[in-house]
């Protein structure tokens, strides 16, 4: 504001808007956009954020953001801003708020501490080596938990003529309706699924249930694993997945746990590899009930090849081998 105030009301918004744009590089205002300022000072109002009107979102849904970025973590917030017909300071508030940094121009969840780099480092190795002496892909079982939005239909700019009204898109909710998709899977293929409840949660005692589920699944699809070589178990570090109740389950289970880095998903094939598939085929997508959602879900994971679920699995010493060569920075 203080580039605009140095002006006199004589001079034009143009030389205003083209200060703003050197200064912060090329489309990072609009003339007419300053010309309202111009206008709102005159009226002695300062505020400089866009105020609400037909057609607008007041709120952007930061899921439908997330999901994006979890898609694409290359989206800049010029792009983000044309697709959700949003200002670009207001997609970087929201960047902020969900806790996502750049690095190298791609979205990471998180600015990693010289120990988390070590942590990284350290199991990255130690899981490769121990491939190299006694592969075990073909033994790992992975899963994660992805929220599934109702609606995934993207907002978009559009083009009118002067005097024509504005195409209107309803607001987004605040509260999105969604449903959570609990996932295991292999090298193989999906071995056990669940969709919790719309906007229910995962806790430690539903995920201890789903693990007894998932142990069913594997004696029936995978006996070989199941009764003889042993199911070799990577999940993340979400809290209901190292509480004291889930540890205690997975020693009843008698599962081999793979030491998994705070701060990874770039080296969880579920984030990494499935979910970011499974978004792309969300993308646009709206949904009416549980029974949509299933559908596609099943319709999308049918659909995948062999060489798919195979790839997710035996790539990740791969990524390990890089993450140590990388010195323990992210995968991009």
């Amino acid at each position: 504001m203080s580039v605009l105030l140095g002006y006199p009301e004589s001079k034009k918004a143009t030389q205003a808007a083209n200060k703003i744009c050197a200064v912060y590089g090329d489309g990072a205002i609009a003339e007419r956009t300053v010309r309202k300022w111009f206008a709102r000072f005159k009226a002695g109002d300062f505020n400089l954020e866009d105020q609400e009107r037909p057609g607008r979102p007041s709120i952007t849904d930061e899921d439908q953001i997330k999901t994006l970025i979890e898609n694409n973590p290359r989206y800049t917030t010029r792009k983000l801003a044309e697709m959700l017909n949003m200002s670009k300071s207001t997609i970087h508030k929201h960047f902020v708020k969900l806790g996502y940094i750049n690095r190298f121009d791609v979205l990471v969840p998180h600015d990693l501490t010289e120990k988390n780099l070590m942590d990284r480092i350290s199991i990255c190795d130690s899981l490769y080596k121990r491939n190299e002496k006694t592969p075990f892909l073909k033994q790992v079982v992975t899963g994660n938990e992805k929220w599934i939005i109702y609606n995934n239909v993207e907002r978009k700019r559009s083009w009118g003529k002067r005097n024509e009204p504005l195409l209107t898109t309803p607001k987004t909710d605040l509260h999105p309706k969604k449903v959570m998709l609990c996932v295991w899977w292999d090298w193989k293929g999906i071995l056990y699924y669940e969709l919790l409840p719309n906007n229910e949660m995962i806790n430690s005692e539903k995920y201890c249930s789903q693990l007894d589920e998932l142990k069913t699944a594997i004696e029936q699809k995978r006996p070989e694993i199941a009764n003889q070589k042993g199911v070799v178990f990577h999940q993340d570090n979400a809290r209901p997945h190292v509480s004291l109740i889930t540890r205690q389950k997975l020693l009843e289970l008698g599962w081999d746990v793979l030491p998994h880095p705070p701060y990874s998903p770039d080296l969880a094939p579920s984030d990494f590899h499935l979910f970011r598939s499974l978004q792309n085929s969300l993308n646009g997508k709206s949904f009416n009930s549980l029974i949509e959602i299933k559908n596609h879900l099943e319709k999308f994971f049918a659909e995948k090849p062999e060489r798919f679920w195979k790839d997710g699995i035996f790539k990740l010493p791969e990524r390990w081998r890089k993450v140590v060569e990388q010195k323990g920075t992210y995968i991009i």
